[in-house]
């Protein structure tokens, strides 16, 4: 089946990256399971820092295998890769659920097995789809790593209220309510994976979709048709340039996910509004639902108005929206402001994961994009240890404050971060055709580093 997917039909490459993608999403959804394996008096009771380093665990492993599975993407190929993580992944938490009473248990399989499953596939679908989207990068990402998004929200909402949810209604093997929806994920990611990978295959090396012509750069070159390698890459400013960016916007993104929830709570009490608790549950979910939106729109937007153009463009406004969270929209606009606020930070922060594959492309070349991006990625992996710790700091230093413009340290540092990276992103330009002592354009299409 390699090339036998014709080009009008290149869109079911999209579904089976939505499809994996789902899948995957997997790891967002662990704030469903934390209340249940926290409870003292429950089948579990781990302790937060516990159920914290799960998470962390599959973050840290998710990132890693990610540079790995980018560097033998050339050689398996993009099917075999992704039904080896799809296989991984849905192993990890079937295991979870069979025999995942205690903690070890738990990090290893959940945190490092499904950790490593999400690390292998994840970057199939963005390598393929750029391949067969060259016209429509920005786009086509987006709604691939929508899915991830969405899938999150999805298995969230599933296991703990659609029906029911299924912590509350399932007994697998007469397993506990956690173990017993592990089991029933893990067969349902692994089914996700394999029926989306049936159409990960790679186009011809010639494909160019009818009726485009690839764009001519400022320096004469085609945007994405020259090739570095990611040891020619990692020579480049404009590498370090694009991973510092998207460290700043992961740092600010994670930052604000980990204490927005309280620090609404606060400002809307301090304020005199009632039912807060509920308004900021209202207030995640739209932030949600615009992280979802936001992958596809900004992905959009960016084929029109350029990439880098876009991320300056979307970081400055991600930089304003942080510093006038309290004093600007929960100060005039409270409960809407605040609402408001929060779905704009979420479109944003959605944003950084289609448009930074898309540049990763534009800059170093499309064929050999699922390695490159891969070292790109680790930037959200140092921004997944950085984002969270501030804000557990702040966290802290918060308890027992009068007022909750105290809270505003996270939020003001997450917004000058992002305004850095939008100065930041206005000297990145596009690489010249050959890197420093190398020609680039000679590299091999998918060579390894």
């Amino acid at each position: 089946m390699g090339h036998t997917i014709a080009a009008a039909s290149r869109w079911l490459i999209v579904i089976g990256a939505i499809l994996i993608q789902l899948a995957l999403g997997a790891i967002y959804a662990w704030s469903v399971f934390t209340a249940r394996l926290t409870d003292a008096g429950g089948v579990y009771a781990f302790s937060a820092s516990q159920t914290a380093w799960v998470f962390s665990a599959g973050l840290a492993t998710f990132a890693t295998v990610m540079v790995l599975a980018g560097r033998v993407l050339p050689h398996v190929g993009p099917r075999a890769l992704s039904l080896a993580g799809g296989l991984l992944l849905g192993a990890g938490y079937v295991l979870g659920g069979l025999f995942g009473s205690s903690f070890w248990v738990q990090l290893t399989c959940i945190g490092i097995v499904a950790g490593a499953g999400i690390g292998l596939a994840y970057v199939v679908p963005i390598a393929v789809c750029v391949k067969w989207f060259p016209d429509k990068k920005g786009l086509i990402t987006g709604l691939a790593v929508a899915g991830f998004g969405f899938g999150a929200t999805i298995w969230v909402k599933l296991a703990g209220s659609w029906f029911g949810g299924l912590l509350n209604t399932t007994s697998v093997f007469d397993l506990p309510g956690v173990q017993s929806v592990f089991v029933i994920y893990g067969i349902t990611f692994a089914a996700l994976v394999l029926l989306g990978s049936i159409v990960m295959v790679n186009p011809p090396d010639d494909f160019v979709p009818a009726g485009w012509t690839p764009p001519v750069t400022a320096d004469g070159g085609q945007e994405g048709g020259v090739e570095y390698r990611a040891r020619d890459m990692l020579r480049t400013p404009q590498f370090y340039m694009l991973w510092s960016v998207f460290m700043f916007a992961g740092i600010a993104g994670l930052m604000v996910i980990y204490c927005i929830k309280l620090f609404g709570i606060d400002a809307l009490e301090y304020k005199g509004i009632a039912n807060a608790g509920a308004i900021t549950g209202t207030a995640m979910a739209w932030y949600a639902i615009f992280n979802g939106l936001g992958r596809i729109a900004w992905g959009s937007i960016s084929d029109r108005m350029g990439r880098r153009r876009t991320i300056i463009f979307m970081s400055a406004l991600q930089g304003i929206t942080m510093l006038a969270t309290y004093h600007v929209f929960i100060s005039f606009g409270m409960v809407y402001g605040f609402i408001f606020a929060a779905a704009l930070i979420g479109f944003n922060y959605g944003g950084s994961f289609a448009l930074f594959p898309a540049i990763t492309a534009d800059y170093f070349g499309n064929k050999n994009v699922g390695s490159n991006y891969g070292w790109i990625f680790t930037a959200y992996g140092v921004a997944g240890l950085a984002g969270p710790l501030l804000a557990g700091y702040f966290k802290d230093a918060a308890q027992g404050a009068v007022q909750p413009s105290v809270w505003m340290t996270p939020f003001i540092i997450a917004g000058t971060v992002c305004l850095i990276g939008a100065v930041v992103m206005t000297f990145a330009t596009r690489p010249s055709k050959t890197a420093p002592g190398i020609n680039a354009s000679a590299a091999p299409s998918d060579a390894p580093a």
